[in-house]
C-alpha cells in the first residue's frame, strides 16, 4: 500500500492586465487580483510560500510560489529561502 508522506506544488501564476480597461485601472485590478489570491489562500489555510514576484514591463505580474496540496504534510518542501506563511492554529 503506499501513501503520500507530503505533497506540495509549486505554481508560477500570470496576473495579466485587462486589455478593455484602461492601463491605470487594469494595474490597480491586477493587484488587487493578487491579493485576493492571497487573501483566499489565508482563508483556507494554505500554508504557501511566495519564491518570486516579478512584475512585467506591461505592469502585469508574474508570481512563483510553493503552497501545500490539500492538507497532506508539507514536509521539507518548505524549508527553502522565502518566507512561508504558515497555517493558523
Amino acid at each position: 500500500m503506499k501513501r503520500i508522506q507530503a505533497a506540495c506544488l509549486e505554481q508560477t501564476i500570470h496576473f495579466a492586465l485587462k486589455e478593455e480597461l484602461p492601463h491605470a485601472e487594469a494595474l490597480r485590478y491586477v493587484e488587487a487580483e493578487y491579493s485576493n489570491y492571497l487573501a483566499q489562500l489565508d482563508r483556507s489555510r494554505t500554508v504557501y510560500q511566495i519564491l518570486e514576484k516579478t512584475g512585467q514591463p506591461d505592469g502585469s505580474l508574474l508570481v512563483k510560489l510553493k503552497k501545500q496540496y490539500n492538507s497532506y504534510p508539507y514536509g521539507a518542501y518548505m524549508e527553502e529561502s522565502g518566507e512561508t506563511k504558515e497555517r493558523r492554529k
